[in-house]
């Protein structure tokens, strides 16, 4: 088994080599003077279970581009099994049609990714679960929810927890977290998004009165739901609001929007790089993903089961 990576987010590569104590494979990922990507793998593969790390994160043409050199690389180096390990899969939330003449992008990227050569395909907290379905390979989606309730549990085990989907969408995420939290109640936010990056909350179900509210959601872009979210439930008695997302994307002014925000605190996994801004916030903490990602790295070259690992 052989470990490589693009630039996306080396922090976690290395993180991911630590725990599965092996070395990153010698390679450069580089650019020429106009941009274009060039790769050259400095040791060889011939034969080797080759897991890639490469989250497709902003900028995300950039890095899916480099995601699609490595894996074209590596089977042109006679690699015997491609991984594409993708913490964060780009593109994601475009898995529909949502008006005439518009296109699929989740799907075009996934053909793109088994027409460059990747055997297999290994992916956290899929927007949509039906993504999985637009890969022609194997394709294993793992879940945020242990290490989150872990850690609800070690540092707010003491509150009276309610579990909350900022949207109607996401209730089975928010009830599959509840249910490691004890069976602990669930609201929902009920909104409205008239356009893009832009919503409004409309009702609160369920009663948050008095309880230690835990927003519960799979990525984070202007971060304006979740702090339309966390005002509605403190007008509505909550005692205090953290939010738990997987996939910190946090554009343009979220980091801004989150620290002036009645969040007590945003907590979100290292799937995506952050930049200074993220890291020097006093409102964003983060979850590392490597002992679970390095976990099922390892099963799948062991041939054993990784849904295991969320019984």
């Amino acid at each position: 088994m052989k470990l490589m990576t693009g630039n996306s987010n080396m922090p976690l590569a290395k993180a991911i080599a630590e725990y599965l104590e092996l070395p990153l494979t010698n390679a450069s990922v580089r650019r020429f003077a106009d941009e274009e990507v060039f790769v050259e793998v400095h040791e060889n593969v011939r034969g080797e279970d080759v897991f890639l790390i490469q989250s497709t994160s902003y900028p995300t043409n950039d890095n899916l581009m480099e995601l699609l050199i490595c894996i074209d690389a590596l089977r042109r180096a006679s690699a015997r099994r491609i991984t594409a390990v993708l913490p964060y899969f780009g593109y994601a939330r475009q898995d529909r049609k949502p008006g005439p003449r518009t296109p699929i992008s989740a799907k075009l990227v996934a053909n793109l990714i088994t027409v460059a050569g990747a055997d297999r395909v290994l992916c956290v907290d899929l927007h949509a679960g039906q993504i999985q379905g637009f890969f022609d390979i194997p394709t294993d989606n793992l879940f945020a929810a242990p290490v989150m309730s872990a850690d609800i549990q070690a540092r707010f085990g003491d509150k009276n927890i309610m579990v909350v989907s900022p949207d109607v969408g996401g209730v089975v995420r928010a009830r599959a977290l509840a249910k490691r939290l004890d069976n602990a109640p669930l609201a929902i936010v009920d909104k409205r998004r008239e356009r893009a990056g832009e919503s409004e909350v409309m009702n609160i179900i369920g009663d948050v009165s008095g309880r230690f509210c835990v927003l519960i959601d799979d990525i984070v872009d202007s971060a304006g739901t979740l702090c339309n979210a966390a005002v509605a439930l403190k007008e509505a008695g909550a005692e205090d609001v953290v939010a738990y997302v997987t996939h910190g994307v946090l554009s343009g002014g979220a980091v801004a929007r989150v620290d002036g925000s009645q969040l007590h605190e945003l907590v979100i996994t290292d799937s995506i790089m952050g930049n200074d801004l993220v890291q020097n916030s006093a409102k964003i903490r983060h979850l590392p993903m490597a002992p679970l990602l390095g976990e099922a790295i390892k099963r799948i070259a062991d041939e054993s089961s990784v849904s295991s690992l969320f019984d």
